[in-house]
């Protein structure tokens, strides 16, 4: 169905808009507020139980996840899409804090893993050599590092070290365990669960993976888990049939295609990414 610019549909944007911003803006709000005081606070430091360390670690790798998903909708412009400028500054400053990211090399290559799932074309795919899943990660990241961008993120460290020894004690063990680790963690999670377990099954050079053109399957895990693990980047069938519905819209989205399957679940999944 085709709506006129002023019908239903356009009057859902603002509102979805406003939706992904508040996320973002959360996000964002949360990621900075946990490190500094997890950096500073006297008693945050490497000396708390156990249970509650990792707890913290935990946390702070799940926010420093949801930077890279809030990075990961503006490339697809789903995060704000009544401003194309704001939606990309956005995902510029996520980028940035999630580990000095480029926002233009890595939009550009997530586009053509879209455009060519599991190929040869797909530059977040194994070679068709680093199959296993450590070989696969070594060889996915260093696509994308980069030596401008690690000598920025171990400069930011750096500084961030000497400003905080005369201020808090194991300035060091701080900075390891509450930005270094959780980054590390974080990385494997958008590995094994937005790649890895994905892409997996599909052959490099245009094997049928999941048997269909997308070349993914997605993980069926129930919404509370799935949001935990990854904020729905598991749910990546569902993505790559529609990669403009932002990720909290996903379950949605899986529950329509799970219902009522068929081509007018395609066209609702469709339907509710405006």
């Amino acid at each position: 169905m085709i709506e006129s610019p002023g019908g239903p549909r356009a009057a859902r944007r603002p509102a979805a808009g406003l939706r992904g911003l508040a996320w973002a803006v959360a996000i964002i709000t949360a990621w900075l507020a946990s490190l500094l005081l997890l950096l500073l606070l006297p008693a945050a430091g490497p000396g708390l139980p156990p249970a509650l360390l990792m707890a913290a670690v935990l946390a702070r790798a799940f926010l420093q996840t949801g930077l890279f998903i809030v990075a990961h909708d503006a490339m697809h412009g789903s995060l704000l899409p009544a401003s194309a400028a704001w939606n990309d500054r956005i995902g510029r400053l996520a980028l940035g804090l999630y580990a000095w990211l480029p926002w233009d090399s890595c939009r550009r290559n997530h586009r053509r893993h879209h455009r060519a799932p599991a190929s040869r074309h797909d530059p977040d795919h194994h070679d068709g050599r680093h199959r296993g899943a450590l070989a696969w990660y070594l060889n996915f990241m260093a696509s994308y590092l980069r030596p401008v961008q690690m000598t920025a993120l171990l400069g930011t460290w750096l500084v961030s070290l000497l400003l905080l020894a005369p201020h808090t004690s194991q300035p060091l063990e701080r900075l390891l365990l509450f930005w270094t680790l959780p980054l590390l963690i974080s990385s494997l999670q958008l590995f094994v669960i937005g790649t890895y377990l994905p892409h997996r099954g599909a052959a490099i050079g245009g094997g049928a993976g999941s048997g269909d053109r997308h070349r993914a399957v997605s993980l069926a895990w129930p919404g509370v888990l799935s949001f935990l693990a990854c904020f729905h980047f598991g749910y990546h069938w569902e993505h790559h049939e529609n990669p403009q519905l932002p990720w909290y819209r996903l379950p949605e989205g899986r529950r329509l295609l799970t219902v009522r399957p068929g081509p007018g679940s395609c066209l609702a999944l469709a339907e509710i990414s405006r």
